[in-house]
């Protein structure tokens, strides 16, 4: 964004420096990244000098060039080389002196003594694109014959010089989107420097506004009132469009912008001074005589003032005729809307959109103008009067016209003032120093933040709708610290500490163990952006869209809620690696998980749910490709093995926990639970076909989801014990199992523990076969793994041997298993 200078003198009085009022807009929260010199005409047409045709004569050596005798105020008189067929004895015209250089659209042209045609040519006589004054070349310049000889072109010709300031606008700073608004931060800075002044905003006058007749009514229906907040305009009729005066295109062109004719000069004229986007319309081309705030029509045709034609949604806004629409609303008119050199009245808008509905549309059709930067971030409601007076004076003063209709105001639900008790300990709190209470007051008046009511401790603000990302206490903190200055806030001489004694268990420690065990094993761990995108979460079964955080001000439409799971996330880094031929994945996350749990309780933090999870998930091949190894591909034992040995790791017991198998989850074909004290600590299962289509990705993918915060309360309750490593050697045992398909290797391991947890210390299942003619229908076999140990001495057989039948026993009269 681009501020004038000299444009931003007009609002506020100040004699500063160029330098300085960049320190101020820098150190008040909008930063110059740019200071540069700007003249309405590059160079400045510095060298130029006004003189007088004294002699003309035709050239010895070439019939389309003149020589000339020039004056240009000096004893010298210039012998000047012209091919002009226009140039005369008695002409005033521009003359570029040796030395000067002009800056054309060919290139920079240094002027240098230099003989053409054997003959000698002090200088150059100009046309007006030459000087880059007009697009005509047919001959030079004639002036008028009154300007005295040796006036500098500059003079004559009014250049103007200016700096201009290019900002780095933040988001949450569009209030400082215009000249008024950036002058109001350096008012404030003013005040606050110097407590005697008490600089004000010279925001042109629109007290002498009046409607002239009420020949042309255009009536405004808003369909939408959500998306549509507040619509304003009126009829200006018997207009005269041309090109504008020079002081309005030179204020324009400081800016970057390119003048067109004086209507449109106007409305941008008018947006980078208050901040408020206008667009006239061509009443003749208004069908119906009405206009109409809706959303369009899917997949209905527009074409766009710059002949692009693109295909609505549903959720566009348009302004709308009685037939068709004709602009895309706070972005960009149609084709037939504009203002041409054949309109004779127009209807002007000044209204206020929903900051995300052009925000959605604007990123949808890559469409980016100076509207929709403003309207996109939030514009404010009480400008659009102003503005539309502001616009209409400057018409009626430079194209003519008259004001033809009352001002049309369509306002469903004002917008109010936010109001905010503000206490001076919270200032101090944040700051860490005492800033005067008159210093604070002074500031927030320059801010035009009103002070409803005054106590000892406390302030009532009352905050106008400008300033959209004010809404707390911190807010206003943050308000005063940058007009009070940052460099202002003294740096302690001294530092205390303390020692703190971390509380047990230590996350982070934990969470440094398991990253370095499962990095270890071949995993990567990945970094997600928290942001998603809500369509994840409409229609879904599990992650309900109400539970969503969703984003004010999102940065695009991918990005506008936090994430509820980790999953959506990994799935798009699958999709991306397997477009890239990486198909053998396995990746690890830790990061934050967010729900909205109370919608009723405001702006409390206590509605939202922050909740830190480990993602871990398997795809592809296990292993590396290896001449060693088989290819085997990851599995759902394989992942479940993974979790088990990091509970394992954060001290559980398995006995303790219960594995719950688990189908009610859409993003799992099959998937258990892992529960401790009725509470679900991972869910690690297969993703489902239909999950993965979505992701475009086409190969199994298996997933574990852990609350960490589970796992290290997990911890906490682990007590470590440590004992003398024994003397005496273990025994294994191994039985053969006939068991129903239905039985389950934890209720085998369940009921071994329970039978005998004196000297059983270990069980494991080692090999699993089925076959229907061998080990009978619905029948499988364990071979099973049987660690025995006594601390105090050897095991017997006969010791032994009495362990194993009551194993045997055990699992025949509750399992209904056979021995074989």
């Amino acid at each position: 964004m681009k501020i004038s200078y000299n444009w931003l003198k007009e609002y506020i009085e100040t004699e500063e420096s160029p330098e300085t009022i960049a320190v101020w807009l820098t150190d008040s929260g909008l930063e110059v990244e740019k200071l540069e010199k700007h003249q309405t005409i590059k160079g400045g047409l510095e060298g130029v000098i006004i003189g007088e045709v004294l002699s003309c004569e035709k050239h010895p050596n070439a019939d389309k060039l003149t020589l000339t005798t020039v004056d240009i105020g000096k004893e010298e008189k210039l012998s000047i080389v012209c091919g002009a067929p226009n140039v005369k004895e008695g002409q005033k015209v521009p003359v570029v002196t040796v030395g000067a250089t002009l800056y054309t659209e060919k290139g920079d042209l240094k002027i240098k003594e230099a003989k053409i045609r054997g003959q000698l040519s002090q200088g150059m006589i100009c046309a007006e694109d030459e000087l880059g004054i007009g697009t005509s070349h047919d001959g030079i310049m004639v002036l008028d014959p009154d300007v005295p000889v040796g006036t500098p072109a500059k003079e004559y010709f009014g250049i103007e010089e200016d700096w201009v300031f290019e900002i780095g606008l933040t988001p949450n700073r569009i209030d400082g989107a215009s000249h008024m608004g950036a002058a109001r931060d350096i008012a404030a800075v003013i005040n606050c420097l110097n407590k005697n002044q008490k600089k004000k905003l010279k925001n042109p006058e629109v007290d002498k506004f009046k409607v002239d007749n009420e020949s042309l009514h255009i009536p405004v229906e808003i369909h939408d009132e959500k998306a549509c907040i507040r619509y304003s305009g009126l009829t200006i009729s018997d207009i005269k469009v041309e090109e504008s005066p020079n002081w309005l295109k030179n204020r324009l062109k400081a800016i970057g912008l390119k003048p067109l004719n004086n209507i449109v000069d106007i409305t941008n004229f008018v947006l980078h001074e208050t901040g408020q986007p206008l667009h006239a319309f061509d009443t003749s081309k208004i069908k119906g005589n009405k206009i109409i705030v809706r959303k369009a029509e899917k997949n209905t045709s527009f074409l766009t003032l710059e002949e692009q034609e693109i295909k609505l949604t549903a959720d566009d806004l348009m302004i709308c005729n009685a037939d068709e629409p004709m602009c895309l609303a706070g972005i960009l008119g149609g084709i037939n809307s504009g203002i041409n050199y054949e309109t004779k009245s127009l209807f002007l808008e000044s209204a206020c959109f929903e900051a995300s509905t052009i925000r959605k549309s604007s990123k949808y059709h890559q469409l980016n103008t100076d509207a929709s930067f403003r309207f996109e971030r939030g514009s404010d409601p009480n400008m659009t009067i102003y503005a539309l007076k502001r616009a209409a004076m400057l018409i009626k003063n430079i194209a003519g016209g008259k004001i033809s209709s009352k001002i049309v105001d369509v306002y469903p639900k004002p917008v109010q003032n936010k109001e905010i008790k503000f206490y001076y300990s919270e200032l101090q709190r944040l700051v860490g120093q005492n800033i005067e209470k008159s210093i604070v007051k002074n500031i927030l008046n320059s801010l035009e933040i009103e002070i409803l009511k005054e106590e000892a401790d406390h302030l009532l603000l009352s905050v106008p709708p400008f300033r959209v990302d004010v809404d707390r206490q911190a807010d206003v903190v943050e308000e005063i610290l940058r007009i009070y200055g940052y460099n202002n806030i003294e740096i302690p001489e001294k530092s205390r500490t303390s020692v703190v004694l971390n509380p047990k268990p230590d996350k982070e420690h934990l969470q440094n163990q398991v990253s370095d065990m499962l990095s270890g094993q071949g995993f990567r761990e990945i970094m997600n952006n928290s942001l998603t995108n809500i369509e994840y979460y409409k229609n879904n079964k599990y992650y309900l869209e109400n539970n969503t955080v969703t984003i004010l001000n999102p940065t695009s439409k991918d990005l506008n809620a936090m994430r509820q799971t980790l999953l959506y996330g990994f799935l798009e880094t699958v999709s991306r690696n397997i477009n890239y031929k990486n198909n053998d994945l396995k990746l690890y996350e830790f990061g934050n998980t967010y729900k909205l749990i109370n919608r009723e309780s405001g702006d409390s933090l206590d509605k939202y749910d922050e909740i830190i999870n480990l993602g871990i998930l398997t795809t592809g091949k296990r292993f590396n490709e290896n001449w060693k190894f088989d290819d085997v591909d990851s599995d759902f034992f394989d992942m479940k093995n993974r979790v088990i040995n990091i509970i394992k790791k954060m001290g559980g017991n398995l006995f303790n926990i219960e594995e719950v198998e688990n189908d009610r989850h859409p993003d799992f074909a099959y998937a258990v639970d892992y529960n401790y004290y009725n509470r679900t600590m991972v869910t690690v299962g297969k993703i489902s076909d239909d999950l993965l289509k979505k992701f475009d990705v086409e190969q199994d993918v298996f997933f574990a989801s852990i609350d960490w915060q589970e796992m290290v309360d997990l911890h906490a309750r682990h007590l470590m014990e440590f004992e003398e490593l024994t003397k005496y050697p273990d025994v294994r045992r191994d039985l053969a199992l006939l068991i129903d398909k239905n039985v389950s290797y934890k209720q085998i391991e369940e009921l071994a523990f329970k039978i005998e947890s004196k000297y059983l210390v270990e069980i494991n299942l080692f090999d699993v076969y089925q076959d229907d003619e061998k080990t009978g229908k619905d029948k499988k076999s364990y071979a099973i793994s049987f660690i025995l140990r006594d601390k105090t001495k050897t095991m017997t057989d006969k010791q032994i041997d009495k362990i194993m039948n009551n194993l045997a026993d055990a699992f025949k009269k509750y399992l209904g298993a056979s021995i074989r």
